[in-house]
C-alpha cells in the first residue's frame, strides 16, 4: 500500500507483502517494545484484523498473528499484558474511519491460509547474540550456545554442583518461558532427551513454549492459564531452582523486554535445527485482478476520507491510482 499510520507508541509503514512496526522509543512506551524497536510482519502471518474501542477516547486497530508464525507470540504463549501487545495499534478516536479503512485493507490481503496455523516462524526472531541478568545467574546466547553463569548470592547448591551450564541449540526440543510478572518465572530449556518433539509446533509434545498452551480460537494471543503443579503442561516436579537448565526470574531480574527477546531468539533456533515437512509452494496472495466491485467500494471510501481531509490531493490521487491499476 505504501502508506503510513501513525499510532500512539507506533507507526505502521505499509508495503506490498508486510506491514513495518516501528516503536517509539518515548519514556511512555513500554519498555518490550523499546527493545524491539521495529518489526516487519509479512501478511501471510496474520489471521485477521479487527478494530474495537480503546480506552480514553482511542480506538484499537489490531493485526491477529497466525498461530506458529511469530516466534515472539510463541514464547509469549499468552502471558503478555494487553498494554505490550507489539500488534496494536492505538488511535485516537477521530481517526476511527481511517483506521477502519487500513484495516479493510488489511483484510484484503491476508493469505488463503490465513486461519490455519502456520507451519513455521513467517517473522523475524529478535537477533543474538544477548544476554540477561536472572536472579541466580546471567543468560546469554550468541546465536548457537545458550550459556548459564550461575551468581554466589542466588544460585541453589544443586546448580553451583552442575557447575556453568553451556546448551547447542540442536541439543534442545524447546524453551518455556515462565514471565517474570508472575509468581515464580523461569525461563527453562528442554533437551531434546527430555521430551519428543513435535516438528509442528516446533518444541515437545508438552508444552514448550510456556504455560499459556495453544493459541486461541481467534488467532490471537491466548489467556495464561495458572500454574498447577499436578498438570503434565505445567512445571515439572524439578524446581527451576534446582535445575541447571534453567534460571530464575525476580524482582529487577529477567525482565519481561530482555528475558522475552530472548527466548523467542531461542526456540527460532531451535526451529531452524529441526527437519522441517516438505510445504507446496506459497501462494501469490492477489495475483491475479481483483473484483472490480471491490475497487469502486474502495475508491468511493478513499474518496470519504479525502473529503474529510483524512487524506491528502496527492495521497488521494496516488492512491486512486493504484486501486485502477489493479483492475
Amino acid at each position: 500500500m505504501g502508506d503510513v499510520l501513525a499510532g500512539i507508541h507506533a507507526t505502521w509503514e505499509f508495503d506490498t507483502d508486510s506491514v513495518l512496526i516501528r516503536f517509539e522509543r518515548g519514556i511512555r512506551t513500554p519498555k518490550l517494545f523499546q527493545s524491539l524497536r521495529e518489526r516487519r510482519i509479512p501478511y501471510a502471518a496474520l489471521s485477521s484484523v479487527t478494530l474495537t474501542p480503546g480506552k480514553r477516547s482511542t480506538v484499537v486497530l489490531r493485526a491477529v498473528p497466525r498461530p506458529g508464525a511469530d516466534p515472539l507470540v510463541e514464547a509469549a504463549s499468552g502471558q503478555l499484558k494487553e498494554g505490550c501487545d507489539p500488534y496494536r495499534l492505538v488511535l485516537p478516536a477521530e481517526r476511527e474511519v481511517l483506521a477502519e479503512y487500513y484495516a479493510e485493507e488489511l483484510r484484503a490481503l491476508l493469505d488463503p491460509a490465513s486461519g490455519e496455523r502456520a507451519d513455521r516462524f513467517l517473522v523475524a526472531a529478535p537477533e543474538a547474540p544477548m544476554n540477561f541478568k536472572a536472579y541466580d545467574g546471567r543468560a546469554s546466547f550468541d546465536g548457537e550456545r545458550i550459556s548459564f553463569r550461575w551468581s554466589w548470592t542466588g544460585a541453589s547448591s544443586a546448580k553451583w554442583k552442575a557447575g556453568d551450564q553451556t546448551f547447542r541449540v540442536s541439543e534442545l526440543a524447546g524453551i518455556v518461558w515462565r514471565s517474570p510478572e508472575a509468581l515464580d518465572g523461569y525461563l527453562r530449556l528442554v533437551p531434546r532427551a527430555a521430551a519428543p518433539v513435535d516438528h509442528r509446533a516446533g518444541g515437545s509434545l508438552g508444552d514448550l513454549h510456556g504455560p499459556g498452551g495453544a493459541a486461541s480460537a481467534d488467532g490471537g494471543i491466548p489467556a495464561a492459564r495458572p500454574a498447577d503443579p499436578a498438570d503434565p503442561a505445567g512445571p515439572p516436579p524439578a524446581g527451576a531452582d534446582q535445575d541447571p537448565a534453567a534460571v530464575l526470574f525476580g524482582l529487577g531480574y529477567g525482565p519481561v523486554h530482555e528475558s522475552l527477546p530472548f527466548a523467542a531468539a531461542v526456540l527460532e533456533s531451535v526451529r531452524r535445527t529441526q527437519p522441517a515437512p516438505a510445504v507446496s509452494a506459497p501462494v501469490l496472495v492477489n495475483a491475479g485482478r481483483r473484483d472490480p466491485a471491490d475497487i469502486a467500494e474502495r475508491i468511493h471510501h478513499l474518496g470519504e476520507l479525502h473529503r474529510a481531509g483524512l487524506v491528502t490531493d496527492a495521497e488521494y490521487t496516488a492512491k486512486k491510482a493504484q486501486l485502477l491499476a489493479e483492475l
